[in-house]
């Protein structure tokens, strides 16, 4: 367990940080902090003794909270942005097909699972969809299921 970020040092997170019941005013599961964000290292401590925990001061948002080694990275390394995160409802925009076959049709509901930011054709996301598919969807082929038909 090696800490990589020192006091003062600017770093972006990488996931949403949600309310899970520390940060007092806001309901559980409310939005603290948006992925891509940049905060400022306070103080670090750990967690369970094997996880390093960092207290990161957003300015920008005027809120100071804990986050995970693995929810940061450095305010000046590569970042690509993405319109949807983890466990998001998002919806196919055609039906999507393997061999040929249509195994979700257009307008399903799924879930992201994960997030690929690394990949050549850019963002794509891992979803699974009703049925037990879980499928690597290209980000323009998703919409938010409210924006269904109207993009």
């Amino acid at each position: 367990m090696e800490q990589r970020f020192d006091f003062g040092v600017a770093v972006r997170l990488t996931r949403n940080v949600r309310n899970d019941g520390t940060f007092p005013g806001l309901d559980v599961g409310n939005l603290l902090i948006k992925r891509g964000s940049i905060g400022y290292v306070m103080n670090v401590g750990t967690f369970l003794q094997d996880q390093i925990i960092y207290t990161v001061n957003f300015l920008d948002q005027g809120r100071v909270v804990g986050c995970r080694d693995e929810e940061l990275i450095g305010a000046d390394e590569p970042w690509v942005e993405s319109r949807f995160e983890t466990r998001e409802k998002v919806v196919s925009r055609l039906a999507l097909s393997i061999r040929g076959e249509v195994v979700v049709p257009a307008g399903a509901e799924g879930e992201v699972f994960k997030v690929l930011r690394d990949t050549p054709g850019g963002v794509q996301y891992h979803v699974h969809f009703p049925g037990g598919r879980m499928l690597q969807v290209a980000e323009d082929l998703l919409d938010i299921p409210s924006e269904a038909g109207h993009a």
